[in-house]
């Protein structure tokens, strides 16, 4: 990890008359700045929407009462959605919430023009939800191990307490979480940050990014620019290298809290 890394640096300060830093000072435009805070923004909701959605179904399929045929169909289908992305996934979401898609012209017909309320697929917002068709289903598979492993006398104590569904979910179960749900969190950040087919297909680069920004530098239609694509990639492993930072100290602060 640390080579790559290194190459990159060193590529991103490779000039034609020596070391220069000039390919670093040009992620100060804004265009390139654009694309960092959309990546972010981008990032956060579909990890924020996709975390929710998929602890929710965890929690479902975990149940003590879910028998085993509903943990298991959970299960499956999330190994084969948490792997549908790319040009594909962009084109069923093109079918379905499009302006001419099968959902949006069914609601439009129960009086429903989520178009005219604002709503446009081809936006950060529209992003996040089609990243979060394949996070989702992410999220269920790193998270439900760690639910199975919250033991079940501690609920039954909470329990013989008088505590609530809702106060064991949020007093035993989410602290008992929340060190798996931190690093879900960061991998889940992670996937969407580095995705580049899914948005370049459903928007057609016109919101930029830092990812469809590297392979705009990398094939540009003049003339290529691997060291202003280094750069980019360099802050985008800076950024990640923040992200991780800030997911360890929070994951040390919640284990001391259980302490």
């Amino acid at each position: 990890m640390v080579a790559p890394a290194a190459m990159l640096v060193a590529e991103a300060v490779r000039g034609p008359d020596g070391p220069t830093l000039a390919y670093v000072a040009d992620l100060a435009s804004p265009t390139f700045e654009l694309a960092a805070w959309n990546s972010v923004v981008l990032s956060l909701a579909s990890a924020g929407l996709s975390l929710v959605a998929g602890l929710a179904i965890a929690l479902i399929a975990n149940r003590e009462d879910a028998g085993r045929h509903l943990p298991a169909a959970i299960t499956s289908f999330s190994a084969v959605a948490a792997n549908f992305g790319g040009v594909p996934l962009a084109f069923a979401f093109v079918s379905t919430l499009g302006l001419f898609g099968i959902v949006t012209r069914g609601l439009k017909a129960l009086g429903i023009d989520i178009y005219g309320m604002g709503f446009t697929l081809y936006s950060i917002a529209g992003l996040a939800i089609a990243y979060a068709y394949f996070l989702t289903p992410l999220m269920v598979i790193v998270i439900s191990p760690a639910i199975r492993a919250v033991r079940t006398d501690w609920l039954q104590a909470a329990r013989s307490l008088g505590a609530s569904p809702g106060q064991r979910l949020r007093l035993v179960v989410l602290p008992i979480l929340a060190p798996s749900l931190v690093s879900a969190f960061v991998l889940l950040f992670g996937s969407a940050f580095s995705g580049y087919a899914t948005a370049y297909a459903l928007t057609s680069g016109n919101i930029v990014l830092l990812t469809t920004e590297i392979g705009n530098v990398l094939t540009g239609d003049v003339a290529s620019a691997p060291q202003t694509g280094a750069a980019l990639s360099v802050a985008m492993i800076a950024i990640m290298a923040l992200l991780l930072a800030i997911s360890g100290w929070l994951g040390r602060r919640t284990k001391r809290g259980r302490r």
